[in-house]
């Protein structure tokens, strides 16, 4: 009985939550800030008047397709169609990792053309703060989805 304890007590960390454990299992449930952090990065980007479509348009690609992505995610997980395979553990830290260094780029993006943008605007100050809210909104969610990564990778290798 001694040797079937730790098993299951190993199981249960290694293991993906489903249903509504999603929503309280650590780092799982840090899927819910991303998904506010990138929708403010999202909603900010997108209301902001355009300066650098390049720069502006990969960060609007990474804020949509992670948000769209983390949310069907959240779902899946909530669902349990991952039936707690090893599979899906390693390729929620391989996705995280990914987000990560995506929406690092992007931050440092937004950063760069907020800076850039203090020296043209003299007129558009509304823009300026948008761009600012943008920057720090974006570096929340690196931020969070750097904290799932390291979490998750954690896990996998429980696995």
């Amino acid at each position: 009985m001694a040797a079937t304890t730790p098993q299951s007590v190993h199981s249960d960390v290694s293991a993906l939550p489903s249903g509504l454990q999603v929503f309280t299992a650590f780092p799982d449930v840090l899927m819910i800030p991303e998904l506010i952090f990138g929708g403010l990065v999202w909603i900010l980007v997108a209301s902001a008047r355009v300066i650098d479509p390049l720069s502006q348009g990969w960060i609007m690609f990474v804020s949509v397709t992670l948000f769209v992505f983390t949310f069907i995610t959240l779902i899946l997980y909530a669902a349990g169609v991952h039936k707690r395979k090893s599979l899906w553990t390693t390729f929620d830290a391989f996705y995280h990792f990914v987000s990560s260094l995506f929406y690092l780029s992007a931050a440092v993006l937004q950063a760069y053309v907020t800076v850039g943008l203090s020296y043209q605007i003299l007129n558009d100050f509304k823009t300026y703060q948008l761009n600012i809210a943008a920057v720090v909104f974006a570096y929340f969610a690196t931020f969070v989805y750097v904290i799932h990564a390291v979490f998750s990778l954690l896990r996998w290798k429980k696995s």
